[in-house]
């Protein structure tokens, strides 16, 4: 749909409200410029605009498509498109919401198409309708509105990545095992962010050439791309930061294991001990449960039952307590180094 549309020319707006796009269009010719600003358009409209301002087919089917990264392109007819991705951080959600303007800028009209709730361009407006001075030099001034709003809206979303990956990296070097999917999910956010940021630097660096904009506007244009550049910075730091931290909790988790294997080791240990003291007694009982006719006429006393049990139970335990003693006089001979044969190896 049409959010506003108006005519600036001298610095002033022409009107209050938005105007028709038969009307906007025929105000091209009398000097000044079009801002356009349109959310979410459907073909039919987009086709409407596209007849009403001449706009190439091309450009009108990039505008219409979600890109991931910002470009600038030069079409025969004078119109530049100029596609942006703008950020902002959910509290509620703790992740990054993402918008895409696209701008059709010529000589006479601005064309603003907004996708995504991430895109709002009320403040830029409003911003720049406050400084005549610089609507006076033309539609580049509308570029640098929007630039300088979807920079400044990048600054948040830095701060709350940094403190998300302060609070992760403060669980995992703590010692603690950190939720890998969350960091998973961090770093996908701040990738995301950086194909949005990263981008966008040869746009506005290109703004910056000779002949791409007013002199008026230069030192403003040079703002802009300061901002950004340190964006740029910090986001880079970030994906390298949740890269390292990935890394000490993948080794956190190994050494949480290992604890756990070591525990396990342990317990079967004494379950094995356990298991061996009651083997004789297992022994005994088994062999003494047998009904044969042998044990019932040999075994006629108390005392041949006693020596019997006594023999039954003491030779497995002496044969058990010799070998427990010859395994720890005989350990395990070490596991040999393994070095390289490389003969420059040998030679240091």
């Amino acid at each position: 749909m049409i959010v506003d549309c108006a005519h600036y020319r001298d610095g002033r707006r022409q009107h209050e409200g938005a105007m028709p796009l038969e009307q906007a269009a025929a105000r091209c010719a009398q000097g000044g410029f079009v801002w356009l600003g349109m959310f979410e358009p459907g073909p039919a409209e987009l086709a409407r605009v596209r007849e009403c301002f001449g706009l190439h087919e091309l450009a009108v089917e990039d505008a219409r498509a979600f890109h991931l990264r910002p470009k600038a392109e030069q079409y025969e007819d004078g119109t530049e498109l100029i596609i942006l991705r703008t950020a902002r951080y959910d509290d509620e959600r703790e992740e990054v919401d993402t918008g895409e303007i696209s701008i059709f800028l010529a000589e006479h009209f601005v064309i603003t198409v907004r996708q995504g709730i991430a895109s709002e361009l009320s403040g830029a407006r409003s911003r720049l309708e406050r400084r005549p001075e610089l609507l006076r030099a033309g539609s580049v001034s509308t570029l640098w509105a929007i630039l300088d709003q979807v920079v400044d809206g990048y600054a948040p979303v830095v701060a709350e990545l940094e403190r998300d990956i302060e609070q992760i990296e403060a669980t995992v070097f703590s010692g603690a095992v950190a939720p890998t999917e969350r960091i998973y999910s961090l770093r996908r956010e701040a990738t995301d962010f950086y194909r949005a940021v990263h981008p966008l630097l040869a746009v506005v660096t290109r703004r910056l050439q000779p002949g791409k904009a007013p002199a008026g506007l230069l030192p403003y244009f040079r703002d802009v791309h300061d901002h950004l550049l340190l964006v740029n910075e910090e986001v880079a730091a970030q994906r390298d930061l949740l890269a390292t931290v990935l890394e000490a909790n993948i080794a956190v988790i190994s050494v949480e294991q290992n604890k756990i294997n070591l525990r396990q080791s342990a317990t079967m240990e004494r379950l094995t001990i356990l298991a061996s003291v009651f083997l004789p007694l297992s022994f005994v009982v088994g062999f003494f449960g047998q009904n044969f006719d042998w044990l019932v006429t040999h075994i006629s006393s108390f005392t041949a039952f006693l020596v019997l049990t006594l023999c039954g139970l003491l030779l497995p335990c002496l044969l058990l307590y010799v070998w427990l003693r010859r395994r720890r006089s005989h350990p395990a001979p070490p596991v040999p180094e393994v070095r390289d044969a490389h003969p420059r190896a040998e030679a240091r």
